[in-house]
């Protein structure tokens, strides 16, 4: 059990700092739903992977990734965004039932998947949310004016001929690797809280990109390592005493005028 902890301990740290970043994107962007679209186009692929017998989290990755650059494709075309993350999210939800169907015996995993588990946390996992957050980190280091300018004012941004749409492609393929990695352990009924929430507290207090993404590690981190010892202590879902948290923050927050 202490093992247990200590790798969902590690695995919150390291996911609060890589959904910091991604979720100060979308969030500044007004574009949270996307994390619901990407977050359901999985769903399609784990059922998928269930019925071909292959790994559903390789598929998942392959359905966010499709997904998000789906939801940009049609964005150019001049679909309107939620337009497209409604078709993505609607596309997703029926394929992952239609397979799960199709799928002969049990799928016990699927709960796993879809209300999350902070305690199956793998040392496997651990070494995935390093790598992802490691490239969160040198992309931000990178390209950080772009990714402000893009955020805040994309008509101003194509004005001086800054690379738009290399921004909004590499981010959205980021929130979509993001959004897989931390299914498991939030559950993908519960995922947009963690890439929106925290965001939301902190625009509360600064509009400063860079300000917000710091707040945002800040309640993340609280509102996970927080609610996992709740849920150790108590004896409740992991995942469901995080976004209550979460959630608790956010209407504190809100109090403030």
């Amino acid at each position: 059990m202490l093992t247990f902890m200590t790798n969902a301990m590690i695995g919150v740290i390291l996911i609060s700092v890589a959904s910091a970043m991604v979720g100060s994107y979308i969030v500044t962007r007004r574009m949270v739903f996307i994390s619901g679209g990407i977050t359901h186009a999985c769903f399609g692929g784990l059922g998928l992977g269930y019925y071909l017998g292959i790994s559903p989290m390789l598929m998942a990755s392959l359905f966010a990734v499709g997904g998000s650059l789906g939801v940009e494709h049609l964005s150019r075309r001049g679909e309107r965004r939620d337009s497209a993350i409604a078709v993505i999210w609607a596309l997703g939800m029926a394929l992952g039932i239609l397979f799960i169907f199709l799928t002969h015996g049990f799928v016990p995993e699927l709960n796993t998947f879809l209300f999350g588990n902070v305690l199956t946390i793998t040392r496997a996992d651990l070494w995935a949310f390093a790598g992802l957050t490691g490239v969160l980190l040198l992309f931000y280091a990178i390209f950080h004016p772009l990714i402000v300018t893009v955020s805040f004012d994309q008509d101003f941004a194509r004005t001086r001929n800054l690379p738009v749409g290399f921004i909004n492609v590499a981010m959205t393929i980021l929130v979509a690797v993001t959004i897989v990695l931390t299914i498991r352990m939030i559950g993908i009924m519960l995922l947009m809280s963690l890439v929106s929430l925290p965001q939301m507290v902190a625009e509360r207090f600064t509009h400063r990109y860079w300000r917000m993404v710091i707040m945002s590690v800040g309640v993340s981190l609280a509102g996970c390592l927080g609610g996992l010892w709740a849920a150790y202590w108590i004896s409740v879902p992991a995942s469901a005493s995080i976004v209550l948290l979460l959630v608790a923050f956010y209407a504190l927050a809100a109090l403030k005028r």
